[in-house]
């Protein structure tokens, strides 16, 4: 019997789950998590104004993982022996004949005063204390901003902060308090959006002008403090700031001969295997891979390489040569509580649609599609 191991719980390792047990049904699929749990992050925007509950947006995933008969490990990794053959956890090694690495990536935190920002990426716990701290503030400034690896370009997410930015504004204008607070969006880039196209970009600001949100752009970083935002470009005060720095690679890839990139992230071919290894492969935030500078980090970009990675490893297993490339695609609804617009990028075109009511909902009904396959 063939086993495999997968590590980690997020969108990569369960779109995994599904195709290698849709292969084979006689697969022995282990998969490592401290928690069987999973946190459907793109929701947690709507946690702040009450349209979602944290409980909403976590999974139980006992009964998916009976469904597709995986076995649940409950530990993290630490390590790999064997050239992948034995995955190192803390609750003990764990050998297989295929390793597919999902795990996320890390955010780097090295921002002097970097713990008094909130960074929404981290989780539901992040999304709750910015709903508390914004139910608690009477007024103020809210600053709202991102930034990214410098070695590695694709490793950020700014996407969800123009809809935290968005997210905030109407819902202080629903409250009837937007007239007490000052929004101001900041990132080190001049053009903030660019990823997703040009057209984003022109739209992103422009919504920011018509919403009252003024902007710091192209300043680098430099410090936060319990009531500033500093850069080279100037200082600004700020009660409440939220902040998504770059990505780079687990901590525990520090502990293997896994090849990585310049910003730490594994390097991985087209097909989403580890360069120089035999039958282990990355999906997701934790991978660096080759394709177009504005490919996203991002859960759709996460379940088109785990489907790679997962019909890549079985031939690998089969002894054929693996053939699956993914698609490098963009699209996202940039949501703002009632509204939201279409960006969708791919390498032959780019479309940017302005705010609609129907994107807002679009979005919810994606967001129950998805995760009806996990309850």
């Amino acid at each position: 019997m063939k086993r495999i191991t997968l590590v980690g719980a997020g969108f990569a390792a369960l779109t995994a789950v599904q195709k290698l047990r849709a292969a084979d049904p006689a697969l022995e699929i282990t998969l490592v998590a401290p928690a069987p749990e999973f946190s459907y992050l793109p929701g947690t925007i709507w946690i702040p104004s009450g349209l979602r509950k944290p409980e909403d947006l976590q999974i139980n995933l006992s009964n998916f993982f009976h469904r597709q008969n995986v076995k649940y490990f409950q530990g993290s990794a630490i390590g790999l022996k064997q050239d992948g053959r034995i995955l190192v956890t803390d609750q003990g090694d764990i050998e297989n004949d295929g390793l597919i690495i999902c795990s996320g990536g890390r955010f780097i935190k090295k921002l002097p005063g970097i713990e008094h920002a909130i960074t929404p990426c981290e989780g539901i716990p992040a999304a709750i204390k910015i709903r508390d701290r914004l139910k608690a503030m009477t007024g103020g400034t809210i600053a709202v901003g991102f930034s990214g690896n410098p070695k590695e370009p694709s490793a950020m997410r700014g996407g969800p902060m123009f809809e935290f930015l968005f997210g905030i504004d109407q819902q202080l204008r629903r409250e009837g308090r937007r007239e007490k607070f000052k929004l101001i969006f900041f990132t080190p880039a001049a053009e903030p959006g660019k990823r997703l196209g040009p057209k984003a970009v022109k739209g992103l600001l422009g919504e920011m002008k018509k919403r009252g949100i003024e902007t710091h752009l192209g300043h680098k970083m430099k410090q936060f403090t319990e009531t500033k935002v500093i850069t080279e470009g100037g200082e600004f005060d700020a009660d409440l700031i939220l902040f998504m720095p770059g990505m780079t690679g687990n901590q525990w890839f520090d502990n293997t001969e896994l090849p990585r990139s310049e910003g730490g992230l594994i390097k991985a071919d087209k097909r989403c295997r580890v360069e120089g290894m035999t039958q282990v492969y990355v999906a997701g935030d934790s991978g660096s891979y080759p394709g177009p500078e504005w490919m996203p980090k991002q859960a759709h970009m996460a379940d088109l390489q785990a489907e790679a990675a997962a019909a890549n490893l079985l031939a690998e297993l089969d002894g054929k040569q693996p053939t699956h490339t993914f698609k490098v695609e963009l699209f996202c609804i940039v949501d703002s509580q009632s509204r939201g617009s279409l960006v969708a990028r791919t390498p032959g075109y780019n479309i940017a649609l302005p705010q609609m009511r129907l994107f807002h909902w679009l979005k919810r009904l994606f967001e129950w599609w998805y995760l009806r396959q996990y309850r």
